[in-house]
């Protein structure tokens, strides 16, 4: 709940942000006008970074494999024992 309490306070922010812009003339009006379309690519490019560095540094976990390899192998001996054919 907290995070989209956070996420909607910088949504008023920025729209604030944006009226205020159109009202005082501070930025040319055709340039104020595109600024939310600036704001969406950007959040855009933003995730994609995100996402392309999360990807980079995607922890391996040769452990955790060990792990799921060992429970692969008890899973398959479970349902020999129950009769059915897990065979590859």
């Amino acid at each position: 709940m907290k995070h989209v309490v956070k996420i909607l306070t910088l949504l008023v922010a920025i729209t604030a942000l944006w009226f205020g812009l159109l009202q005082t003339s501070v930025i040319p009006r055709s340039h104020t006008w595109l600024l939310p379309i600036y704001f969406v690519v950007s959040l855009g490019c933003y995730g994609l970074l995100m996402v392309g560095i999360g990807l980079m540094y995607f922890p391996t976990c040769p452990q955790e494999a060990l792990l799921l390899q060992q429970d692969i192998k008890e899973a398959k001996e479970y349902l020999e024992r129950k009769g059915i054919d897990v065979s590859e």
